[in-house]
């Protein structure tokens, strides 16, 4: 995986003011873990990343098909540069309660339903249908009810086909199982191993040691506000991930 090409690339970056800096690379194929204690850097990070928060020190940039790279340095910069971005609580960030499911899907990437300068429901109905069945989604008429009709995992699975749509190189998620029920995490699981296999990169922070073991090639444990260890191989382990975690040696 190290030889891949790089998706992103953190430069020299610090999530508070005197905390170690530190470098990393995300590459195409790979699924990296974020774990910590909770408000230990690991979502400062991952909002860093998304362009949703400036580092204090140190850049954030991905590499631009003509050569060279752009720095991230806002949320609409990101998603220019090819990354997406799942946020943690989806009622209060993600869905619009008041749009139909189909709606949902479709406002962040309204312009490629255009036809002749129209929009056009046929080819959004399109679009949708193909990740209606790559995520397994169950949603009865989803131009006509609410986003809120769903269960929570379908409501889940709107929004990743919604971040999907933007066909991303990076995929950015943030505690995408929270609150849904085993049937959907393992729709979940086969669907990020296969976004991987086909080439995307995915960062995903789990709150959830034994997740983070399952789905993920490495593991970035942070610990007050800095990144206490990077753990692949034989180092990933939930004992090790817990002991960086308290700060104790493994």
């Amino acid at each position: 995986m190290s030889d891949s090409p790089i998706t992103l690339s953190a430069r020299g970056l610090s999530l508070k003011r005197g905390a170690a800096p530190f470098d990393q690379d995300i590459r195409r194929g790979e699924i990296v873990g974020l774990a910590g204690l909770d408000g230990h850097g690991q979502d400062a990070f991952m909002e860093t990343l998304a362009g949703l928060r400036a580092p204090v020190t140190g850049s954030v940039t991905a590499p631009l098909a003509k050569g060279g790279e752009r720095a991230i340095t806002s949320f609409r910069r990101a998603v220019q540069s090819g990354i997406a971005y799942l946020p943690r609580d989806r009622r209060a960030t993600g869905i619009f309660p008041s749009m139909s499911i189909l709606d949902n899907f479709a406002i962040a990437t309204v312009g490629r339903d255009r036809r002749l300068g129209l929009i056009s429901p046929a080819e959004r109905r399109k679009r949708y249908d193909y990740y209606r069945e790559r995520l397994s989604i169950v949603a009865p008429e989803p131009g006509r009810n609410l986003i809120t009709t769903l269960s929570g995992g379908n409501q889940q699975k709107v929004l990743l086909a919604r971040a999907l749509a933007h066909k991303p190189d990076v995929l950015l998620l943030n505690d995408p199982t929270r609150g849904v029920d085993i049937a959907t995490r393992r729709v979940l699981y086969s669907v990020f191993r296969e976004l991987a296999n086909e080439g995307m990169a995915l960062v995903v922070l789990s709150t959830e040691i034994e997740e983070a073991l399952v789905l993920c090639d490495r593991i970035l444990v942070f610990r007050e506000q800095e990144l206490a260890a990077p753990l692949e191989g034989v180092a990933r382990s939930s004992e090790r991930i817990i002991a960086t975690m308290f700060g104790r040696a493994a």
